[in-house]
């Protein structure tokens, strides 16, 4: 499996994008989908994740604001009312049980004050 991630750009604060994670050479099957964000000189950490059932859980950072979902070949995250430390690299990530993780290539993130 190969993931693209696209979406990312540009935005004033306070607007919206909307990140897409396509599946290459296959299906998304049971495991649990994710984004996560790395800004400059901090760790990668998680900002949405979906199970296969389509449970899904935030950071507190994100509850409110983020909203991921996901179909058999797609994954999203719709991102509102952007603040500018939301600003940072988003990867998606696709976690299938008794299998390596898999990384999409990240998509750039700027939020302006």
């Amino acid at each position: 499996v190969q993931l693209q991630a696209s979406g990312g750009g540009l935005v004033q604060a306070g607007g919206s994008l909307r990140l897409s994670c396509a599946a290459s050479g296959s299906v998304f099957g049971i495991g649990n989908l994710g984004w996560y964000r790395q800004a400059p000189g901090t760790q990668r950490e998680l900002v949405a994740v979906i199970s296969y059932g389509g449970s899904t859980n935030y950071p507190d950072s994100a509850k409110g604001r983020f909203t991921i979902s996901r179909d058999r070949k797609t994954v999203y995250l719709q991102m509102n009312d952007l603040r500018p430390e939301d600003t940072g690299v988003y990867y998606c990530y696709y976690n299938p049980p008794g299998r390596s993780e898999y990384w999409g290539q990240g998509t750039q993130v700027t939020v302006s004050s």
